[in-house]
């Protein structure tokens, strides 16, 4: 049974950096890239990072019932193909799929036992010196994107884990261990010491146990808190 994974994540959390380093250490995983009618930025190349198409194409695909989900966000048009999920059934994979929160939500009601995951950066401060140190956005819009990542950080309890971006190896190993552990699980098998392990440390960040913590980050941003300038 292919096991899928919903990650989330205010934008300039960290979390394509984290969805790389995990699909390094953990094979078996597919990745779905998602479709946008928005221009590349940077290095960013077709098929890689995104699929770029225009928004006549973008509107076909949802004619022809091709998306999971899709949704318009900072005026461009994002999507789920789900061709994705087919071709991980069809090698055994599981799959991870890298959606905005309201993009998980639709899945959610699609695929109800998928595992979502949502990372945060742990304050106002750090999340605003990352967004800046990215060096694409104006002011402007980073005011927006903080404003809607205190939307969407509002919306944590609808998901199954919390995993604060703080340190990057630190978040990397939590993100791995939540991965693995589900796949432990689901297997019916009795756990290695390797698994209990990241039974263990998977635990650590399910929703329960991270309210306080986010409490707390929601907090930094009703507060307009500066922070700690730390990132990557």
């Amino acid at each position: 049974m292919t096991l899928v994974y919903i990650i989330s994540a205010p934008s300039g959390s960290g979390k394509s950096t984290l969805v790389n380093e995990l699909r390094k250490f953990v094979s078996n995983l597919d990745f779905s890239i998602s479709y946008t009618t928005r221009a590349p930025r940077g290095s960013e190349q077709n098929g890689r990072e995104y699929y770029f198409i225009s928004r006549p194409e973008f509107d076909q695909m949802v004619r022809r019932d091709e998306f999971f989900e899709h949704a318009e966000v900072f005026g461009h048009c994002y999507g789920t193909a789900k061709r994705f999920l087919t071709e991980a059934e069809s090698g055994n994979h599981d799959l991870v799929l890298d959606i905005d929160v309201q993009g998980a939500a639709q899945i959610k009601q699609k695929l109800p036992q998928a595992v979502s995951i949502f990372i945060l950066p742990p304050d106002r401060g750090t999340l605003e010196w990352r967004l800046r140190s990215r060096g694409l956005d104006t002011d402007a819009v980073i005011d927006r994107r903080l404003a809607t990542a205190k939307r969407e950080i509002e919306n944590y309890d609808k998901y199954d884990y919390i995993l604060v971006n703080d340190r990057l190896d630190q978040s990397v190993d939590a993100l791995k261990a939540i991965v693995l552990a589900e796949r432990s699980r689901r297997s019916g098998a009795t756990p290695s010491a390797q698994d209990s392990r990241n039974l263990h440390l998977a635990e650590g960040c399910r929703l329960e146990e991270m309210r306080q913590e986010v409490r707390r980050i929601l907090r930094s941003f009703e507060e307009g808190s500066s922070g700690t300038a730390s990132g990557f």
